[in-house]
């Protein structure tokens, strides 16, 4: 048993205690998957049985969703539910959208890992129907059930109407009240598909990872997963309902719906809720903020502060985030990076850090300390870290100082078809699925882009497997402290460092931390 396993094993075995675990249940010939919210039929390909669809749950707007169980009717699953509404690309979309999906390897050994995805897009938009994020190649290993999940995203997830109207007490956090479910859903029904409920591992990337975070510190999800993952995704504060009660005000005036009379939100088109989207947020600017609520009743306190949620500290953590993590968000085609220069840098920095810093310091210290780097490179090294990598540093700091299981990672590997885009937010997602040759992937899928994902999925699955992320084909990865701060870097030869970019860090450390939404 591992070091970090141990750590989780009194939770596993509460949470597993109350079970009565059944046996798979494959039919012979059909696959179907008889478990105890139905009879699954589903598709099958290369040897891997996929369940895609699964109704977990149904809502009304603005209301915590009920489970939905049809236990003896036989249920298709061959096709992805629709998506939370939504700007952007995925279709089709609804506002009925409790969907997961299962893939699990032929024949159903019993009792494996699972491993439970949740999707990035901030806490407005994204889809697990995603290319990237199909579970496909990952279940095809063997040795893993892999889980999807879609829920409530932006206004429909996380529109705090509580201090307005009693009738949506639970409207602040539906979108983790979904993912709980959903997470309630997989311990009742995944015994079935050949997974082992006592060992689910919950990872997302970006807004999955935040989520994640965020549910750590959640008494409902007390004893859903056992191990979780965070791929450049943190929450170290939620957002305050006085804050998130102005923000509510703020939508709804650009709807046209009074604060005292709700009743006309029940009945506007769906269509309409979205066109609000970019209603100007009251404290940040920009288009309204949707997140996680501090509530005080599904959310007590935040995530990580003061320190680390108690509740969380049993269960093994991987923390990671990539190395260029806004090269995504800001394109170096982008007008902006395109135009920068010794004169406009400091402005352009400001803009971008969620820090009340000066930036003309910022860029003093950066041409002091890296006096070859160009106007763009010091752009994109102060933006990733004093905004997107910084929660991840505090998440692990707060971990290490409690002294909880986690291992930190730093994704280097740099994108193959825009090579100027470096190793950008979101890059890993194929590099752990294994969907290196899917729509939207950047990796290329080369002897080097083979090497990457070989460690990381294998980190990853030894990870769901025991709470540890070390196999044979990585040279040793510590526990995070708080002294040498071990990082391992995935790379094409993946390799550990202490402490990588000290000096950035530090730096950023002089002033303190707000988080985006807060």
């Amino acid at each position: 048993m591992s070091v970090a396993d141990k750590w989780s094993r009194r939770g596993v075995i509460g949470a597993g205690a109350a079970l009565t675990i059944a046996a798979p249940a494959f039919a012979a010939n059909d696959g179907m998957v008889r478990a105890p919210a139905g009879n699954f039929t589903g598709t099958s390909d290369a040897g891997v049985r996929a369940y895609r669809g699964i109704r977990y749950g149904r809502a009304e707007r603005f209301r915590a969703a009920a489970a939905v169980a049809n236990p003896g009717q036989t249920v298709r699953a061959e096709a992805f539910g629709p998506v939370c509404p939504q700007r952007g690309r995925y279709q089709p979309q609804s506002e009925d959208c409790l969907f997961l999906n299962v893939w699990t390897a032929q024949p159903a050994g019993a009792r494996k890992p699972v491993m439970v995805y949740i999707h990035g897009g901030a806490y407005a938009n994204g889809s697990v129907t995603d290319p990237l994020n199909d579970g496909q190649a990952l279940a095809g290993r063997g040795d893993v059930v892999v889980v999807t999940i879609n829920h409530r995203l932006n206004a429909l997830g996380y529109l705090y109407l509580a201090r307005l109207d009693p009738r949506f007490a639970d409207s602040g956090n539906l979108g983790q009240l979904d993912l709980i479910l959903a997470l309630e859903w997989v311990r009742d029904n995944i015994a079935a598909f050949g997974g082992d409920p006592s060992r689910v591992m919950v990872f997302g990337q970006s807004g999955g990872g935040a989520k994640i975070a965020t549910m750590m510190g959640m008494p409902a999800a007390k004893g859903l997963f056992h191990r979780a993952a965070t791929m450049s995704g943190q929450q170290v504060t939620a957002s305050g309902p006085m804050n998130a009660t102005r923000r509510a005000r703020a939508y709804l005036a650009k709807l046209g719906v009074s604060d005292t009379d709700l009743s006309p939100l029940l009945t506007l088109p769906t269509e309409k809720l979205i066109e609000a989207l970019d209603a100007t947020d009251p404290v940040l600017g920009g288009p309204v903020y949707f997140g996680p609520v501090l509530d005080m009743k599904w959310l007590t306190r935040h995530p990580f502060w003061p320190d680390a949620n108690p509740q969380g500290l049993t269960i093994p953590m991987m923390l990671g985030n990539v190395h260029d993590e806004t090269r995504a968000f800001i394109s170096p085609d982008s007008d902006k990076v395109k135009g920068l220069n010794w004169d406009n840098l400091a402005e352009g920095i400001a803009s971008e850090l969620p820090v009340d810093v000066l930036p003309e310091w910022v860029v003093a210290e950066y041409r002091a300390h890296f006096p070859t780097w160009s106007p763009t490179e010091i752009f994109y090294g102060a933006t990733t870290a004093g905004r997107s990598w910084r929660g991840q540093v505090i998440e692990a700091e707060a971990r290490a100082r409690a002294g909880a299981p986690g291992f930190v990672y730093q994704v280097d590997y740099t994108s193959r078809t825009e090579p100027q885009r470096g190793a950008f937010h979101s890059i890993d997602i194929a590099l752990v699925f294994g969907t290196l040759g899917a729509t939207g992937s950047q990796t290329g899928s080369g002897a080097d882009a083979r090497a990457a994902s070989h460690a990381m999925q294998e980190s990853f699955v030894a990870f769901a497997t025991t709470g540890d992320p070390n196999h044979a084909g990585l040279p040793r990865w510590p526990l995070h402290d708080l002294v040498h701060r071990p990082t391992m870097i995935f790379d094409v030869r993946s390799h550990i460092e202490n402490d990588p970019r000290r000096w950035q860090r530090e730096l950023f450390a002089r002033v303190p931390y707000i988080q985006p939404g807060t």
